[in-house]
């Protein structure tokens, strides 16, 4: 399911919108400032962001400048500053669409899609993005932060298998058949924490309390997705 942030302080606006793309049958969340934004983008999957440019505790521009650093996320901007300069100034901070207020919320409806539905077409690669991790698994390449982390193969098969997996607990058998084991061949079971611990270290910003692999003890590990 598409899941989509809203940005907007204005509380009646915010539910307006809300309840109209939720029967549109997406997954709509709300925050009402941007660091409630930022912690919704940390621990969900988003795939658009709906954001007002005048917010309380910063601008939406600055905080899609920030988002650009890291990721192409979709971001439709709303604003009742409609001059061309505010306008231009929303595309050059990298947002995909501008919308003034007041507006339809009909014509919202299909901005949304057009976006969408021009995002999907232009991603001709196969891209996920969680936080602020980026993996194109075509190229075999991983960012955090906009930046390459080099990673072995079996790191690389091994964070593919997770997110694969993800809202599952992949456990330690698991892993050892699907990524070691593939010719009959024993491996010591340290060999999954080994590499687990390697890969935490090189996309965990602090590896004893990961966000992005989580130990189900006992069992085994998942992504951190919910």
């Amino acid at each position: 399911m598409t899941s989509i942030l809203i940005v907007e302080d204005d509380q009646g606006l915010n539910e307006g919108i809300s309840f109209m793309l939720s029967k549109e049958g997406y997954m709509v969340l709300s925050s009402y400032n941007v660091a409630d934004a930022e912690s919704k983008l940390q621990h969900h999957a988003i795939d658009l962001i709906i954001m007002d440019i005048n917010l309380p505790d910063q601008t939406g521009l600055a905080f899609c400048k920030k988002i650009r650093k890291y990721s192409q996320l979709p971001i439709i901007f709303l604003t009742a500053m409609d001059t061309e300069e505010d306008i231009i100034k929303g595309f050059q901070y990298g947002g995909d669409d501008y919308i003034t207020k007041p507006f339809s919320l009909v014509v919202l409806k299909e901005r949304v899609a057009a976006v969408l539905r021009r995002i999907h077409a232009s991603n001709t690669s196969n891209i996920y993005q969680y936080m602020d991790i980026q993996i194109d698994f075509d190229k075999v390449l991983l960012l955090k932060k906009g930046e390459p982390i080099k990673l072995t193969a079996t790191e690389f098969k091994l964070i593919k298998l997770l997110i694969d997996h993800k809202k599952k607990v992949v456990t330690r058998t698991n892993i050892l058949e699907r990524l070691w084991d593939i010719d009959g061949n024993f491996v010591d079971e340290n060999a999954v924490n080994v590499n687990i611990r390697r890969l935490r270290t090189k996309i965990e910003d602090n590896p004893s309390k990961p966000e992005y692999i989580k130990t189900v003890f006992g069992i085994g590990y998942t992504w951190g997705e919910q």
